[in-house]
Parts: structure tokens; sequence; C-alpha cells
């Protein structure tokens, strides 16, 4: 590879490293300027659920999801282990 085609292709890596950390930066600045923008001034959701009690029925249905989810990672991952045992042996 000649001296050229080396320094085209470092050239090529430093542009592509700059655009990940430009990309990088805006998805990360995004939330931020998102969070700034809101006002205080109104009420929160959260507030409104919990003083007319529907806020334990959110909690709930969250906790049911993650303990479903909590249970399909635990038998899917003894399946995995099993599987693999079975191709050790």
């Amino acid at each position: 590879m000649t001296n050229s085609l080396r320094n085209k292709g470092f050239e090529l890596m430093k542009k592509g490293r700059v655009m990940r950390i430009v990309t990088l930066f805006i998805a990360l600045l995004l939330p931020v300027l998102r969070a700034a923008a809101q006002t205080a001034d109104q009420p929160e959701m959260a507030d409104a659920l919990r003083q007319s009690g529907k806020i334990y029925v959110v909690v709930a249905v969250i906790a049911v999801v993650l303990a479903g989810l909590l249970f399909f990672l635990i038998s899917l991952d003894r399946k995995i282990s099993r599987l693999e045992k079975e191709v050790r042996d």
C-alpha cells in the first residue's frame, strides 16, 4: 500500500470519528434541551394521578410488566444454558 492511500485511509477514519462524536454529542444534548424547555407552572401527571388514586394502578401495571419480563428472561436463560450444555456434551 502506498503512502498516499494510507494517508487517505487515515483521513477517512478521522472524518468518521468526528462524525460519530458530533452525532453522540447531539444525541446526548437533545434530551437535556427538551427537559429544559418544560415549564413548572403546569401540574405534573403523577400529581394528578396521585390525587385521584390512580397512581397505584399505574404502579401495579408497571410492576406486573417488569415481573413478566424478568420471568421471561430467567426462563430464556435456563433454556439457553441447557442448550449450551447439550452442545458441549
